[in-house]
């Protein structure tokens, strides 16, 4: 990038932050985690378009992993990856209960869950919150999304609002989370660039990130993670804060797995 595309895409951030700009659907926005409302708040409505100087750098983004989601979209796709992502032996399941405590979810909180997938932290996280808190189980797999509503109804949780998400986009409103909590999903973000500057907006200033990942280790990864995961832990990181999230932290938690906290300013 020469000297005149560089300054153009720092004065794109500097305008993100300062007009809080994102797309998202059209429909109410959420109640703030202090509001007191007993009923979940309805899916959010579509925001103001960003500057077109943004636009243009996130249209233009090629796929970093073409092909990384199609698997999802078959029709045998929720059989299948519902014994996967839930399988007793895989870390972020048996460690469930830590990585959340960890979080420090507190009731009242409105979290979105991205890339749910069958929703199996979502329902945990909407019952650490309660009735007055919200979460946004968001995913871009209408199977995934359908066994979402299923769970969450023989749960009887009241307190979630399921999203379809989109490829660039979070599909929320601008400052309507808390805490945003990607587990296992950031390999799966085609168009990085955009879909963290969306995310970005989707958090309340001062508003918090977790993202779980992988780790990527030449000779101590499994060869078949070291294929299907594109980026490890520093170049995750690195991503991340371009996109204007500040890094806070690392949690020492996981073996096979990386646990960072982020902030929104």
């Amino acid at each position: 990038m020469n000297l005149l595309g560089l300054r153009t895409f720092w004065i794109g951030c500097a305008l993100i932050a300062a007009l809080g700009c994102a797309a998202a659907p059209t429909e109410p926005a959420p109640a703030t985690a202090t509001s007191g409302a007993e009923e979940p708040p309805d899916v959010p409505a579509k925001a103001e378009e960003t500057p077109d100087v943004v636009a243009s750098l996130v249209a233009d983004e090629r796929s970093v992993r073409p092909g990384i989601n199609t698997a999802y979209f078959r029709a045998d796709a929720l059989t299948k990856y519902t014994q996967v992502l839930e399988a007793e032996s895989r870390e972020v399941v048996e460690r469930q209960d830590e990585i959340l405590d960890a979080i420090g979810l507190r009731k009242g909180m409105v979290v979105a869950d991205i890339g749910a997938g069958t929703g199996f932290f979502t329902s945990e996280i909407a019952k650490r919150v309660g009735n007055r808190g919200a979460v946004f189980s968001v995913d871009i797999v209408p199977s995934f999304l359908e066994r979402i509503r299923e769970r969450v109804n023989a749960e009887k949780l009241t307190n979630v609002t399921v999203v379809q998400g989109e490829e660039r986009a979070t599909g929320l409103k601008p400052a309507s989370v808390d805490l945003a909590f990607m587990c296992a999903t950031y390999h799966h973000i085609e168009y990085p660039r955009a879909y963290m500057h969306s995310l970005l907006q989707t958090l309340r200033p001062g508003g918090t990130l977790v993202l779980i990942d992988f780790e990527r280790i030449e000779g101590k990864t499994s060869p078949v993670i070291l294929k299907h995961v594109r980026a490890g832990k520093e170049t995750v990181t690195g991503e991340v804060s371009q996109a204007g999230f500040v890094f806070e932290s690392e949690t020492e938690l996981l073996d096979q797995n990386y646990y960072l906290r982020f902030s929104r300013p």
